[in-house]
């Protein structure tokens, strides 16, 4: 069927006025979508990692149950455990998932003859045989390598006087050997090599707490300080004697922790079992003076790493230049047909 004679002149008159367009009139410019810009994306700065350096000290010890227990009830969880002598025997305990109420009840229980074995014709007083065995016991025969948070306990090694940190093998030897005090424990056979507490070259654990990862180190300070009295006991002869041999070098590695909590518990004698409860609620004590401080201190590390974080964002690409010309051509009528070589690079580059 042919078009109406009507409709003839009005389809010629729109064929006429494509032809135009096409030919280089100018259509009608749409306006361009705008360019959204994703902001780069930055990974949250990673979580603090607090460790805990739990120092020797004998009865005094029991000092860092309250210390554990005031932290969690202010919501800092420790993630790392580093323990000498004393340290050593509370941090196992908490590393292999103990919490401070756990421990709380088991020092309660603890009768000294669980951890004391004579042996008056073997070069020490006592043997440690006990002890080691209630450690395992305590922290279900666990490898210190099997604990649920990373654990170190520090002793000296008798022959070079090195500085020896455990962080694999039996578990309750380790602290055997981080607490055998010289002349009053044998020394402990490892391999090839005796050891003895590790008071005398590490006080305070801070280095093997970094070493085992901690970014925020809470150092607990119980050692004996000199104080020109006669502490009246054989072992507390041997223990103040070690305790002024290893000061200065203690100071030094207390000096690197971001936090040193001192409980009250110098008048404690080192054999003092009965004090227990005291060193416990002098333990929680210090610690609830020094939330402030740590919590400070934590704040101020984690705007560092923001701020460190920042400083790492990378820059937003520049937006490519298109010349007013192609941008023309690129909204033109037909432009499919004819454009530009130097209009088809400037697209294949744009983002």
């Amino acid at each position: 069927m042919k078009p109406s004679t009507a409709l003839r002149p009005l389809l010629l008159a729109s064929i006429a006025a494509l032809l135009a367009a096409c030919g280089g009139g100018e259509a009608v410019k749409p306006t361009p979508p705008p360019v959204v810009v994703a902001p780069p994306v930055v990974a949250p700065p990673a979580k603090i990692r607090i460790g805990v350096a739990l120092g020797g000290g004998a009865a005094k010890g029991f000092a860092h149950i309250g210390v554990i227990k005031m932290l969690e009830a202010n919501g800092f969880q420790p993630e790392v455990v580093s323990g000498t002598s004393a340290g050593s025997v509370v941090g196992a305990m908490y590393a292999s998932g103990m919490d401070a109420f756990a421990m709380q009840k088991q020092a309660f229980a603890l009768d000294e003859t669980q951890i004391r074995d004579y042996s008056l014709f073997s070069g020490g007083v006592v043997k440690g045989q006990k002890l080691q065995d209630y450690v395992n016991q305590q922290v279900g025969q666990k490898t210190i390598q099997q604990m649920r948070k990373p654990f170190a306990a520090v002793a000296t090694q008798l022959e070079t006087g090195d500085r020896t940190v455990f962080v694999r093998g039996n578990t309750g030897q380790a602290v055997r050997a981080s607490s055998s005090i010289p002349g009053v424990f044998e020394p402990v056979v490892i391999g090839k090599y005796h050891y003895v507490d590790g008071g005398v070259v590490s006080p305070v654990p801070v280095d093997a707490a970094r070493m085992l990862g901690a970014d925020f180190v809470i150092a607990v300070d119980i050692s004996s300080k000199a104080s020109g009295k006669n502490p009246g006991s054989v072992l507390g002869n041997i223990n103040q004697s070690i305790t002024i041999m290893g000061q200065r070098l203690g100071q030094q590695e207390l000096a690197r922790a971001d936090v040193v909590i001192r409980p009250s518990v110098n008048e404690i004698g080192p054999a003092d079992f009965e004090q227990r409860n005291n060193a416990i609620m002098e333990g929680e004590r210090a610690t609830l003076a020094m939330i402030p401080q740590i919590r400070q201190k934590l704040a101020q590390m984690q705007r560092a790493r923001v701020a460190a974080q920042a400083a790492k964002v990378p820059v937003a690409p520049t937006p490519v230049k298109v010349d007013p010309e192609c941008e023309k051509q690129g909204f033109r009528i037909g432009s499919l047909f004819g454009r530009d070589d130097k209009c088809e690079a400037a697209q294949a580059s744009a983002p």
